[in-house]
């Protein structure tokens, strides 16, 4: 917000290529507020303000921009800048934009790095996508627990301004094996004397390099930590994962979910630069899908067109009666999604949801149930509609069928999650579109069968 207030008066001062004041503006300006200028103004202009910041200050703000513009401003500058930026950049944005990057591109700017930082971005990219590895960077504090507390301290001062963070320091043992993380606060307020393992617990927590991401963000979640070390197999410390890098990934798998609730292929880049076909491609496959399957929905309603043509009155309310089942299942759905997300529910707890959603379907129905009696008894009795002599059985009729329906679409939104996860499926992938097209199909079974009883010997 703080760069869109100002963006005219930058844009006239790049135009009038007053260097210097631009430089005096942007002293005091975060990365992330340099970003977001830079994100918003055209696209030469972006490359005369990112190459008036600082090395280290251009390599923050490279960070936080999206993947487009970082890609715009690699295309812009010559090979010596980008060498600077990316030696400047930290090991895990890095990787980040190197993976985004087509092979050929991302191999030749690993060139420009130097050889230890080559060494690094390398084996990075060596680590699955998916996995902790690719995240992590090797920038941390390690001590062993026969330092001091005034050593690290003084470690820290000489070396802590390349590190990504200094609020935890790990404590290894010769062989480079994590034995303990101690927080910098405990080291402060003991005597500079005090060996480290007087002041370690032995309690410590740490992920594995071949975890997959999402085990990740778990982790940070359930411990409430800002950083955790990542290790191989044998324990040895490999590096940290900071929680910027998990709020990415955060991001990543909320905007995979909601998508897959919409009933498409998540898209594995920005919705604006995704190519055309990409997007028909991710979007049809589920769409062909619930389009056969609402096909059942036509053979359901044939199959009753006997009941229909008797009682024309019964097809006006097929809309609300399938659409109620189908919010009802979706509501159902998300909630039970979400929940085995988060870990609030656990694939033993099956029955136990299932018997409460029996219950809340059972209410909801009831509810919606009174209101659609309701509804046609005020419509017939003010003459805003003629539902026949027997309206009172259609009533009846719509009454009954919206508790079946809602109930119905109530436990198959909630069951279906642990059917798929139970099978190694995405939960997510039950999304609303696919629970409402299961539930048009049954619901129009309840209600015609509800029909069928309530109206036999009258309109049927």
């Amino acid at each position: 917000m703080f760069g869109k207030l100002i963006q005219p008066e930058i844009e006239e001062m790049v135009a009038a290529r007053n260097f210097a004041g631009l430089r005096k503006t942007f002293e005091d300006w975060h990365p992330a507020d340099l970003a977001e200028l830079i994100s918003d103004i055209n696209r030469n202009d972006q490359v005369v303000v990112f190459r008036l910041l600082t090395r280290e200050v251009a390599a923050e703000t490279f960070a936080y921009l999206n993947h487009d513009d970082q890609e715009e401003l690699i295309r812009a500058m010559g090979r010596h800048e980008i060498a600077n930026l990316l030696n400047e950049m930290s090991d895990d944005d890095r990787t980040a934009l190197l993976e985004e990057l087509p092979g050929k591109v991302a191999a030749a700017l690993i060139q420009l790095l130097t050889p230890n930082e080559r060494t690094v971005a390398q084996s990075l990219l060596n680590y699955p996508e998916e996995s902790v590895g690719h995240l992590m960077t090797p920038e941390f504090i390690a001590v062993t627990e026969d330092w001091t507390a005034g050593q690290v301290i003084e470690h820290i001062r000489a070396h802590g301004q390349d590190k990504e963070t200094i609020h935890v320091v790990y404590v290894v043992d010769l062989f480079g094996k994590l034995i303990d993380d101690v927080r910098i606060l405990q080291i402060l307020l003991c005597s500079p004397d005090t060996p480290i393992r007087e002041i370690r617990d032995d309690k410590f927590v740490a992920l594995q390099a071949t975890d997959d991401r999402k085990a990740a963000v778990e982790a940070f979640r359930h411990y409430d930590r800002t950083s955790l070390p990542v290790t191989d197999s044998r324990g040895v410390l490999l590096g940290i994962v900071t929680v910027d890098d998990v709020l990415d990934v955060q991001e990543e798998v909320a905007t995979e979910e909601a998508q897959k609730f919409g009933g498409l292929d998540a898209l594995d880049e920005p919705y604006i630069s995704a190519p055309f076909w990409r997007l028909i491609r991710k979007r049809s496959g589920w769409l062909i899908i619930l389009f056969v399957s609402e096909m059942f929905t036509a053979t359901a309603m044939s199959f009753f067109a006997g009941e229909i043509s008797k009682a024309v009155v019964l097809a006006l309310f097929v809309p609300l009666i399938i659409s109620s089942g189908g919010n009802s299942g979706s509501q159902a759905a998300t909630l039970i999604i979400r929940a085995l997300a988060v870990g609030e529910v656990t694939l033993s707890g099956w029955w136990r949801v299932m018997r409460r959603e029996f219950y809340v379907g059972l209410s909801l129905g009831a509810i919606l149930g009174v209101i659609g009696l309701a509804r046609i008894a005020i419509w017939q009795l003010l003459g805003f509609a003629n539902y026949g002599p027997y309206w009172g059985l259609v009533a009846l009729t719509i009454g009954l069928s919206l508790v079946g329906v809602v109930m119905w679409g109530t436990l198959s939104g909630s069951m279906l999650p642990f059917l798929l996860k139970k099978c190694g499926l995405d939960p997510a992938t039950s999304s609303a579109p696919f629970v409402a097209t299961l539930v048009d199909v049954t619901g129009l079974i309840i209600y015609f069968s509800v029909a069928i009883l309530v109206l036999r010997g009258s309109i049927l």
